[in-house]
């Protein structure tokens, strides 16, 4: 079951508005079985030239869902929203069921992140300050569904625990759209 917490950015969220985005992400049940339970984040912006953004991220148990649109018409961002993330779904349902069938009987772990972004840094006159921390959870899996869920963070890189070697590893994007994989000691 999905709850939401919808804010707005320079826009008053109206019955109307809540009512719209409530019933179109609610539809997205129907990829997940009944004992589903997340809470679908929504933050709907308006700009001083009236574009407006939409962000829906739905952090899960085994998966995060996260799109975002920017478009003129508030109602078509929403609609566009929900193409992108049931595509993510698919995708990952695609490639969890391919595992599935290689692996046979081997364990299988997914990976959750709670907040998808390292440490950013700035350097100042020499000196590097912390300008924002995040924690997250790392779970056992291998680098190929790390790989799966940074494509789905939209991230550049992924930080995850080796099922295997129960090691911190890191996955990255490298410039020529090939992936790395950094394994620590």
């Amino acid at each position: 079951m999905l709850t939401f917490n919808i804010r707005g950015e320079n826009i008053e969220v109206t019955p109307a508005i809540r009512e719209y985005v409530e019933s179109k992400i609610q539809k997205m049940e129907r990829y997940f079985n009944e004992d589903f339970e997340a809470t679908a984040n929504v933050n709907l912006k308006v700009y001083n030239d009236k574009a407006t953004k939409v962000e829906v991220t739905i952090p899960m148990k085994n998966l995060t869902l996260r799109a975002e649109e920017r478009n003129a018409d508030l109602y078509s961002a929403i609609d566009l929203i929900i193409g992108k993330l049931e595509r993510q779904i698919r995708k990952h349902k695609t490639k969890v069921n391919r595992k599935f069938r290689d692996r046979e009987g081997v364990g299988y772990y997914f990976a959750t992140v709670q907040s998808s972004t390292a440490t950013a840094v700035a350097e100042e006159e020499d000196e590097l300050a912390i300008v924002r921390t995040k924690q997250f959870s790392l779970k056992p899996m291998d680098h190929e569904e790390a790989v799966l869920q940074m494509n789905l963070l939209g991230h550049d890189f992924f930080i995850f625990t080796d099922a295997e070697t129960d090691g911190t590893n890191i996955v990255y994007k490298r410039s020529d759209g090939k992936y790395g994989l950094i394994e620590t000691n």
